[in-house]
């Protein structure tokens, strides 16, 4: 599932375009910034920015009839928030993001599924994030599309939430 490929609701996926997910990910905070919910800087959003944190390579990008629609980055280890996972057992998904005019229409659960389907064929048994402990909307969201809560732990700065979600065969 790397490279392109079309998949469910006539989505294509794109990986390693960082471009494209550093501008759904600044129109993202700019929504989030008029609704009141000002999480991110457009600095922290460049692309330079956000391969610092995730590799070009692991960044997805869904798009609907060439529109960026979703993006999230799926990386193989995550030593800051899960420092203690046996290497091999899970992918760990970051940085999900949804445009704003597509919310509301289940994309971030197809996304979810999207990232568990590429971790299972990479031989991966969990699919694994973290949020802040602070946003229930989004703990409901992760809940809600298959993810068990595991803990609540202090990383550096921040506390958070770990799920996980079992990969099927």
């Amino acid at each position: 599932m790397t490279g392109q490929g079309e998949t469910g609701q006539g989505l294509s996926y794109a990986q390693g375009d960082l471009d494209a997910a550093s501008a759904l990910r600044r129109e993202v905070a700019r929504d989030l910034k008029e609704r009141g919910e000002d999480l991110w800087s457009a600095e922290s959003l460049t692309p330079e920015r956000l391969e610092r944190h995730s590799p070009r390579e692991s960044w997805r990008v869904a798009r609907q009839g060439g529109e960026v629609v979703g993006t999230y980055a799926l990386l193989m280890t995550d030593p800051f928030f899960w420092p203690d996972d046996p290497p091999g057992e899970a992918a760990y998904l970051h940085k999900l993001g949804v445009h704003p005019a597509w919310q509301g229409q289940g994309l971030s659960r197809t996304l979810l599924d999207h990232a568990a389907a590429e971790a299972r064929a990479l031989g991966r048994s969990f699919l694994r994030l973290d949020t802040a402990a602070a946003r229930p909307r989004l703990r409901a969201l992760y809940a809600a599309a298959g993810f068990r809560e595991v803990d609540v732990v202090q990383a550096g700065p921040w506390l958070v939430a770990r799920f996980e979600r079992r990969l099927g065969p």
